[in-house]
C-alpha cells in the first residue's frame, strides 16, 4: 500500500532513490517505473520528474554513478560530429572520467556485473537503450544505430581495458587508444548513418 504523499519533506529524494533502488532491484530496468518508484517514496510521479528527470537518470541517481553514460556519449557525438578532430578529445575525455578514483570503484562494480549476471546484464542493457533512444541521439542528425554502435566500439574498450585487463589495451597509453579509436568513431559518423539508417537524401522507405 502506497504512503501518504510528502512533497515538502526534506527526504523526499532521499525517499525517491531509496524506493528506485528497491524497484531496480526487484524488478529490474526494464520492470521499473516511474509510477512504481513514487508509489513506493509515497509521492507523486511528478515529483520524480522534477528531482531527476527520466527513468535513465533515476538509474544514474538511484545507482550513484559518478557521471551520467548516457550525457558522456551525447557529448562524444556531439563534439566528433561538429568537428571530426574533437573526437580525439572525446575519447581521451572518457578514459579520464573511467580513471577518477572518485567514479572507478563504482562503474567497475557496475561493469563487472552485467558480465557476470544476466539479470544485471538485462538492467545495464535496459538503462542504455532507454538512454540511447531518448538522450544520446539527436547531435547533427546522428541515428540510433549510429549511437548504439558507437557506444558498442566505446563499451568493448572499457571492458578489456578496465575489466578484463587484456594487454597491450589496459597498459596502452592515452595517445595510442586514441589514435586507433578515433578513426573508428568517425568512420561511423560519417558514413554509416547513410547506409544502415538511411539519411535527408536518402530516406528509409
Amino acid at each position: 500500500m502506497a504512503r501518504g504523499r510528502r512533497p515538502g519533506s526534506s527526504g523526499t529524494r532521499e525517499a525517491i532513490l531509496a524506493a528506485a533502488r528497491d524497484q531496480f532491484g526487484e524488478k529490474g530496468y526494464d520492470g521499473a517505473t516511474i509510477r512504481g518508484i513514487a508509489r513506493q517514496a509515497g509521492v507523486d510521479p511528478a515529483l520524480v520528474h522534477h528531482y531527476f528527470g527520466a527513468k535513465d537518470q533515476v538509474f544514474v541517481a538511484a545507482m550513484d554513478l559518478p557521471y551520467d553514460p548516457a550525457d558522456l556519449l551525447r557529448s562524444i557525438i556531439a563534439e566528433s560530429t561538429d568537428d571530426p578532430a574533437r573526437a580525439e578529445n572525446a575519447i581521451r575525455s572518457l578514459l579520464e572520467a573511467w580513471e577518477r578514483p572518485d567514479g572507478r570503484t563504482t562503474m567497475l562494480a557496475l561493469v563487472r556485473s552485467a558480465v557476470s549476471n544476466d539479470r544485471a546484464a538485462a538492467m545495464i542493457r535496459g538503462f542504455l537503450t532507454d538512454a540511447i533512444a531518448h538522450r544520446a541521439v539527436g547531435p547533427a542528425g546522428v541515428t540510433p544505430i549510429q549511437a548504439g554502435l558507437i557506444a558498442s566500439q566505446l563499451i568493448g574498450l572499457l571492458v578489456l581495458r578496465y575489466v578484463i585487463a587484456i594487454e597491450p589495451i589496459a597498459s596502452a597509453t592515452h595517445d595510442d587508444i586514441v589514435a586507433y579509436y578515433a578513426p573508428a568513431l568517425r568512420a561511423v559518423l560519417e558514413s554509416a548513418g547513410g547506409r544502415l539508417a538511411g539519411s535527408a537524401s536518402d530516406p528509409v522507405r
